[in-house]
């Protein structure tokens, strides 16, 4: 079964390694994803976000830049297993030459600034989807969530009337969207043709996004908000509203994100409680909303999927739960294409 993954957080997590002084290479690491992985799990395209945390750099976009040069350097090491696409017709030629294809996003949309000629620029570097927010307020916008500082975040919201009394997973920020700065990135997204990706934004920024854009946009790794309660998933109106537009949403491996528990239990991960997700999210957006957005190497790990190889294991628990072959097929891959297909 081929796959289209749109969000990982390899080269990030490459990144890390390589400042550790430790030799880990995008062929063959320790890590959730490599090349060899990949290849046993099918992959047709992966989606390599390059992850900035904001709230521990002086410079988002000094850091970029380094994690773009990383990118390019290892993919040009495997240029007979991967290679980049810029545009739909790069995706086909990877097809028919047996490569798989590598899409660059960021994650973390304080890298441009606020600045429209370095997004652009950005867009120049090979980035074709970006996250506008992380767990922080940047130029763009607002997130759902805020790193590091939970209580602080608790407190902001309920000093405005929101989730008093509420743990803080479950307060949605739902008056904090974009700026009037966040409203000309994502307007020149939309232009330019950089895929615009609403995980992690606040409730507030959705609705916004869904406001001042026409295309179809994405949510590349967040699960449903009535099956868990964090605010990183999307509401059934959320679901709705994003699947009429032609978008897609990309399930989430992180435990923690496909099913709640009490505090202080271990939360491993299940491959059921993805597949509960995936049916919700079908029930109410339909079969063609929905792709796969693993976060692997971004999250601590999935008992049952431990790394990208292991995808088989999921396609075959869709189709037990009751998926049909196509169906599978459109979560696993054909969904994403058809919107990268149109925007691309």
């Amino acid at each position: 079964m081929k796959v289209v993954d749109m969000h990982c957080d390899t080269i990030s997590g490459l990144f890390g390694k390589k400042r550790e002084g430790k030799d880990e290479r995008l062929l063959e690491n320790s890590g959730h994803i490599d090349l060899l992985k990949l290849e046993r799990g099918d992959a047709l395209l992966q989606n390599f976000a390059i992850f900035v945390q904001k709230g521990k750099t002086e410079n988002p976009l000094e850091d970029f830049m380094q994690m773009a040069d990383l990118y390019y350097m290892e993919l040009a090491q495997n240029r007979d297993r991967i290679a980049p696409v810029f545009c739909w017709k790069d995706i086909e030629k990877n097809m028919e030459e047996g490569k798989i294809s590598a899409l660059l996003s960021v994650e973390e949309g304080a890298v441009c600034k606020g600045n429209l000629s370095y997004l652009r620029d950005m867009y120049r570097l090979g980035v074709r989807m970006m996250t506008l927010t992380w767990n922080y307020p940047n130029e763009i916008g607002y997130p759902n969530i805020c790193a590091g500082t939970y209580r602080r975040h608790k407190q902001l919201l309920e000093n405005q009337g929101m989730g008093e009394g509420v743990p803080f997973y479950k307060i949605a920020d739902t008056k904090n969207g974009l700026t009037d700065k966040g409203v000309e990135i994502v307007t020149e997204m939309e232009r330019i043709g950089m895929i615009i990706d609403v995980s992690h934004l606040s409730d507030r920024g959705f609705y916004d996004v869904l406001e001042v854009t026409e295309k179809p946009f994405v949510a590349s790794h967040s699960n449903a908000r009535s099956i868990c309660p964090w605010v990183r998933n999307l509401t059934d109106d959320m679901i709705q509203k994003l699947a009429l537009r032609g978008g897609v949403i990309g399930l989430n491996f992180c435990p923690d994100f496909l099913t709640e528990v009490s505090v202080g239990e271990e939360n491993a991960g299940t491959i059921a409680g993805i597949v509960d997700h995936a049916k919700y999210i079908t029930n109410v957006g339909g079969i063609d909303c929905l792709g796969l957005g693993s976060d692997f190497d971004g999250i601590d790990g999935h008992a049952e999927l431990p790394d990208y190889s292991y995808l088989p294991k999921l396609a075959e628990a869709l189709e037990k739960a009751g998926f049909s072959q196509n169906d599978v097929e459109k979560i696993f891959y054909k969904n994403v294409l058809r919107v990268y297909k149109e925007l691309l």
